[in-house]
């Protein structure tokens, strides 16, 4: 048994192969606790009538295991003799590691939390703030999370967190200058909350785009165009271009200008402006006031004009197609004349 007691980089063969069959066993114990959380504890909670249960179970599983194994990998390095340097180094990496696995696991159950329990709440309720609200908190309480989570991580580690933060605070300026369009966007962000001049599901056409609002962030927000397309927008784009909400109109107005031949008699050009009234009038999906005139003479037609309004919530496609068919139909069966382009040539013979 001497060949145990042969030293290695300062360490016997014996030191060595316990510290290797301590990282295994870790391992296998880890694993074996992997499979716990998947087979055993799950199945437990399953019978259960509450799902907090299977939340946290679910939530804790990596995080547990992974800081199991860490923690075995680093007691047995810890088992070796090692270089003073070397020894605090790994020492300070395994004791950061293990705090981010706490702070993971937090992130983790916090985010289970809102996505089971408060994420219905705000579907449930009329206003759409609290849909907006709800992500950009989210992901500022994960952001908080995590940084208090390093800041814990780097002094348990020995490092001077103050003296660290000081010198971020005298980079402040610079980082400021650096991401100056990231700040825009975050004020811009803070603008559409309390400005509102939009909601989630609203159609708007802002800096050449025209879509369906989908997501609303605090540094940007995302569209669905007309063509299904998504697009993500900067949030400075909303403070410094105008913004139409279409979905906010009251109704939507449609102008149709019409030409007649000019053989059309007053008569018919009487009928043709009460055949418009009633064609609009009568369909469902249009408001009362209507605008009909004969409004000029064209270079090739006497031109009638034609305002009618699209009641909100309509289909504007649907209710456009019904009414020029019914004006193609009736114009045709009242013997009233679209006018084309035409030209009349005069010749003279000396």
């Amino acid at each position: 048994m001497d060949y145990l007691k042969q030293s290695f980089l300062g360490n016997s063969l014996l030191d060595w192969l316990i510290t290797l069959a301590v990282i295994v066993g870790s391992l296998i114990v880890a694993k074996l606790l992997y499979w716990f959380f998947g087979n055993v504890a799950r199945k437990l909670t399953s019978k259960t009538e509450t799902r907090l249960d299977d939340i946290i179970v679910d939530m804790v599983e990596e995080p547990i295991v992974f800081a199991l194994a860490l923690g075995g990998i680093w007691y047995g390095i810890s088992m070796l003799t090692l270089p003073e340097g070397v020894d605090q180094w790994i020492a300070k990496v395994s004791e950061i590691l293990i705090v981010l696995s706490v702070g993971w696991l937090i992130v983790r159950l916090f985010d289970a939390l809102v996505k089971e329990y408060i994420v219905p709440l705000t579907e449930k309720t009329e206003t759409d703030l609290d849909d907006q609200l709800l992500p950009v908190a989210r992901k500022g309480v994960k952001f908080i999370i995590w940084g208090l989570t390093i800041v814990v991580a780097l002094n348990n580690a020995g490092y001077d967190v103050g003296a660290l933060l000081a010198g971020l605070g005298i980079g402040g300026l610079a980082l400021a200058m650096a991401a100056k369009d990231t700040v825009s966007n975050i004020f811009g962000g803070f603008t559409i909350f309390t400005d509102r001049p939009f909601s989630l599901g609203d159609r708007i056409k802002v800096a050449g785009f025209d879509g369906s609002v989908t997501e609303i962030g605090i540094r940007s927000t995302r569209l669905q165009t007309l063509a299904g397309t998504q697009v993500t927008i900067p949030n400075r784009e909303f403070t410094d271009n105008p913004v139409e909400n279409v979905s906010s109109e009251p109704s939507r107005k449609i102008s149709l200008d019409l030409g007649l031949t000019y053989d059309t008699p007053p008569d018919k050009m009487r009928r043709a402006q009460e055949l418009l009234r009633e064609i609009v009038s009568g369909n469902e999906g249009t408001e009362e006031k209507i605008l009909c005139a004969f409004n000029g003479f064209g270079d090739f037609a006497m031109n009638i004009m034609l305002i009618y309004y699209i009641t909100k919530g309509a289909d504007i496609l649907g209710v456009q197609n019904e009414i020029n068919l019914s004006i193609l139909d009736r114009f045709n069966g009242e013997g009233l004349e679209f006018a084309f382009p035409t030209q009349m040539l005069f010749t003279k013979t000396v």
